[in-house]
């Protein structure tokens, strides 16, 4: 079971998209889950993406500030794997 940094609800690893952070300190989807880094989960919502960003969330679970470009980023990914 896994976290969802958004909206705090728990769910199996496999009900989630993993962020990753990288070795170079990046921000990215990790569509397989199998990625080496630092993961922090999220519902396959916009919803919840948008929350994370408020409350800070991804910031907290990666360890690292978040610049608000990497967030449009993610929002503009997240549409282009069919999430509402």
């Amino acid at each position: 079971m896994r976290q969802c940094v958004g909206c705090q609800e728990m769910k199996s690893k496999k009900e989630m998209l993993r962020v990753l952070k990288t070795v170079e300190d990046e921000v990215v989807l990790d569509t397989t889950g199998r990625k080496n880094g630092r993961g922090a989960y999220l519902c396959f919502s916009s919803e919840c993406l948008k929350k994370a960003r408020k409350n800070r969330g991804l910031e907290r679970s990666l360890k690292m500030s978040i610049p608000p470009e990497v967030y449009d980023s993610l929002e503009k990914e997240l549409e282009q794997i069919g999430m509402e």
